[in-house]
């Protein structure tokens, strides 16, 4: 083709040194073809392949163009790349997107390409590097001491644990050779037995021992020593049979009460585990522990003067148990309030102390729940039906207690003619009106009865101002109705639930379904309860805080504003849940 080109090409023209074109090899079967005198000139035009080559060159050129990424279809061929943007733009679209006067006017642009190479930026960083030249090497000959000290570190770690398990072996061989020497002593004895039973049977056999001897008596002609020996004789021949006839072995063959119990100890050296250069594993309190507004984590460490720092690792527990990357926070004391957790989660919690640069191993993982709604903050009110007389609030307005004194004692007189001690009630200074909140709080074991729960406005309104009638006999504060219609209307809602707690136990409410015996309704106080209401869909739930586990929940009216509501009778005490925070972790350490 390169040939054909080159003599079809215009303006070309034979000189008398070249040579005429006569032959010309075919491209099928590459013989030559004598072309004559008109040489080349003389073949025919084939417009089919002519066609066919144009097509297969603007095909190619239109493989090998760049076009425009901004254009509406069908694009433009671009003119130019922008480095900076990363796109290719015809003239139009460069012009608009790059105006006169603004900053992606100053872009670097190029001609039409894909490769978008930061060269700009790469230049600038290679330049950075040349100038900290002195700094790398620097940097280098650290990391060579490092080196050097974790190869020693390494090799002392190494002859510490040898000399540790070395330790190990030498108990292990004193007490193995202790063990071997009581199997040993007790076989001898053991065997001697038999021996000494062994020459006893010998000498029951023939020409041995006894037999032999009876056989010497049958042979003596004077009468009366035979008469005197025979007697003796009879004697050990009868106790020989009767041996013969109750035969038992002198020993025992097993050495089952030998057999090493190897179990503890197997279980002990399986977990056997470093032991950072003498740094203690720091243990976190479970009882100090909790979770509320915030998680606060105390821990306790045998050396803690000795270690620098700590770090505390959380991470979140997905529900298909799929664990997520830890968390770090370095803490200097040895206790640490974390935020920012989710609702209703599980989170693990472990910590790890720091001497310098060496760490000790972490701690066993603390579980954690965190509350199934935000926590709602409020304080018992002193205006609202607040009863001075028998009920006392502290100065912070988060403890209440019931003062059982002279008024319940005179009240007491009049019993006989139908008089009954009512409810105090107090409730909490800010009321809900949408969304889900939780709160916790405390009832003191030594409590007769509390009732705990959620109001409406309107009902407080209406127990605040005829108490008596709101604590007839015949009125049932769990259900909201008589109690003799109680199970036929407890699906209905109400504007209110109250649970019972007294005497050391949580009372749950009858319910068609739950079986009416009273011990299948009784459950322990838990130590701290939660309440969970969940406004917008009408539900009240009442929680063990310590597990946060739901003990009992049911539908409520929430169509007014509702109230944390609370009452005692006798003697009894509340206590808010505080909420976690920094002044709380300090104030407590002050403690």
């Amino acid at each position: 083709m390169d040939k054909i080109d080159r003599i079809n090409r215009p303006g070309w023209k034979r000189n008398s040194l070249t040579p005429k074109t006569t032959t010309f090899p075919c491209p099928g079967c590459e013989h030559n073809v004598d072309l004559g005198e008109r040489g080349i000139n003389g073949l025919f035009r084939n417009f089919t392949l002519e066609t066919i080559v144009e097509r297969y060159r603007q095909a190619a050129r239109a493989a090998t163009a760049i076009m425009c990424d901004l254009c509406k279809p069908p694009p433009q061929e671009s003119t130019k790349s922008c480095m900076d943007c990363s796109a290719s733009y015809c003239n139009e679209c460069f012009k608009i997107y790059h105006p006169w006067g603004t900053v992606k006017a100053q872009h670097e642009y190029v001609g039409p390409t894909t490769n978008f190479r930061p060269k700009e930026k790469l230049s600038k960083d290679i330049d950075y590097l040349i100038g900290k030249e002195g700094q790398v090497k620097s940097q280098i000959s650290e990391l060579n001491l490092l080196m050097k000290e974790t190869e020693c570190n390494g090799e002392r770690a190494k002859e510490e644990a040898i000399t540790h398990f070395e330790k190990l072996f030498e108990i292990l061989e004193e007490r193995k050779s202790s063990v071997l020497r009581a199997i040993d002593a007790s076989k001898k004895l053991r065997l001697d037995k038999f021996q000494t039973q062994v020459e006893e049977y010998q000498g029951l056999l023939e020409n041995n021992g006894l037999v032999g001897y009876a056989q010497e008596v049958l042979k003596e002609t004077d009468q009366s020593c035979f008469v005197q020996t025979a007697k003796q004789l009879h004697l050990r021949i009868h106790k020989a049979t009767e041996s013969l006839k109750s035969f038992r072995p002198a020993a025992q063959t097993s050495f089952e009460d030998y057999v090493v119990n190897t179990s503890k100890q197997t279980e002990l050296l399986g977990e056997l585990s470093f032991f950072s250069s003498g740094i203690d594993v720091p243990e976190i309190n479970e009882e100090q522990s909790k979770v509320y507004n915030n998680a606060l984590i105390n821990w306790h460490h045998p050396e803690k003067d000795k270690a620098d720092s700590y770090v505390l690792e959380y991470r979140k527990i997905n529900k298909d148990e799929e664990m997520m990357p830890w968390n770090e926070i370095e803490v200097c004391g040895t206790s640490k309030v974390v935020s920012d957790l989710e609702e209703n989660c599980h989170y693990a919690f472990r910590v790890r102390a720091y001497k310098g640069s060496i760490c000790s191993p972490c701690s066993r993982e603390l579980i954690l729940h965190t509350p199934p709604a935000p926590v709602f903050s409020f304080l018992f009110d002193e205006k609202c039906g607040y009863n001075n007389e028998h009920l006392l609030l502290n100065l912070k307005r988060d403890r209440v207690e019931s003062r059982a004194g002279f008024n319940i004692l005179l009240a007491a007189e009049r019993i006989q003619v139908g008089y009954y001690t009512s409810l105090d009630y107090i409730i909490g200074d800010v009321g809900i009106t949408k969304g889900k909140h939780f709160w916790a709080f405390r009832v003191e074991p030594y409590s007769y009865l509390v009732k705990v729960g959620v109001a409406s406005s309107d009902k407080l309104q209406e127990w605040l101002h005829s108490p008596r009638d709101a604590v007839s006999p015949r009125y049932e504060q769990d259900s909201g109705h008589d109690s003799g219609s109680e199970d036929a209307c407890f699906d209905s809602s109400q504007p209110f639930t109250l649970v019972t707690v007294g005497m050391k136990k949580f009372f749950i409410p009858k319910s068609p379904t739950s079986s009416n015996e009273p011990e299948n309704r009784i459950l322990p106080m838990p130590t701290s309860i939660g309440i969970f209401l969940d406004y917008d869909k009408g539900r009240v739930s009442f929680y063990d805080m310590e597990h946060m586990k739901c003990l009992y929940e049911r539908q409520v009216d929430c169509s007014h504003t509702m109230y944390p509501a609370f009452a005692l009778m006798g003697s009894g005490g509340i206590q808010l849940e505080e909420p976690i925070t920094a002044k709380y972790l300090d104030y407590h350490e002050d403690m």
